[in-house]
């Protein structure tokens, strides 16, 4: 009998303990299935980087700049680049001369027509020279495939840079899409056009949008499915990399 006093002064303990845990469950939040993390992403977003070796001169751009479609963001100093590219112009222009002579010469039987092919065959290979020469021109100009604003400059006005070289990060200022990945238990109705309701962090306020891609695949680990989804309108506060929950409505449809 006495064992069986000394185990009964562990019975308090534990009635503590279960009452804490009904207590905590209680308080804890109920997991929402229908929240879901968001991203807000740009339409086009890349990294600009450089196509030759070479030294910079005065940037076009700088961060936080809206820049317009196809303008000008950096410059190369590209002196011998141009050079290269008069002498492969004047070599292609005297190919061109030698076949024309060849081709007179073949009129008298002066020559053969093995003659006459080999200087064809030297007119193709000096346009070439002339066209590679062009494209390496071409390099010396960075400019931005779309309009929008440049996020990061990773270079400095004067450097010298080689090819690869990452240059400017530059973001769309369009329409921003709306990632999210969804429990692929709820493939079956998610289609686009399906509506949700986007809560961004940063601005404190929801926003309306709409489905309007999925994702073809399931992730098999993480059992989700990718979704894309479009604003119903143009937030001016809202920007690339904001975060938030969202919703899905179903009864909106």
């Amino acid at each position: 009998m006495p064992k069986l006093a000394a185990d009964y002064r562990f019975i308090p303990m534990l009635l503590v303990l279960a009452g804490t845990s009904a207590a905590f469950a209680q308080k804890a939040p109920a997991n929402d299935a229908s929240t879901i993390r968001v991203l807000l992403a740009a339409e086009l977003e890349t990294t600009l980087s450089s196509q030759m070796g070479g030294t910079l001169g005065e940037l076009g751009a700088s961060f936080g700049k809206r820049v317009a479609k196809s303008s000008v963001l950096a410059r190369f100093n590209c002196n011998e680049a141009h050079a290269r590219s008069k002498v492969a112009a004047a070599e292609l222009a005297m190919a061109k001369q030698n076949l024309e002579a060849k081709k007179q010469l073949r009129k008298l039987d002066a020559v053969g027509d093995i003659e006459v092919s080999m200087a064809n065959t030297e007119v193709l290979k000096a346009d070439g020279a002339r066209a590679m020469g062009e494209a390496q021109s071409s390099y010396c100009l960075v400019t931005a495939p779309f309009s929008g604003h440049v996020a990061k400059v990773h270079v400095k006005p004067f450097q010298t840079v080689s090819a690869g070289t990452p240059l400017f990060d530059l973001v769309s200022d369009g329409a921003l899409k709306v990632r999210l990945n969804v429990p692929s238990s709820q493939l079956k109705e998610l289609k686009p056009g399906l509506p949700l309701e986007v809560s961004i962090h940063e601005t404190g306020k929801t926003y309306p949008a709409k489905v309007s891609m999925v994702n073809s695949r399931v992730d098999a680990v993480a059992q989700t499915v990718e979704l894309e989804a479009r604003l119903d309108n143009r937030f001016p506060e809202l920007m690339a990399g904001m975060s938030g929950t969202a919703r899905f409505n179903h009864d909106r449809r």
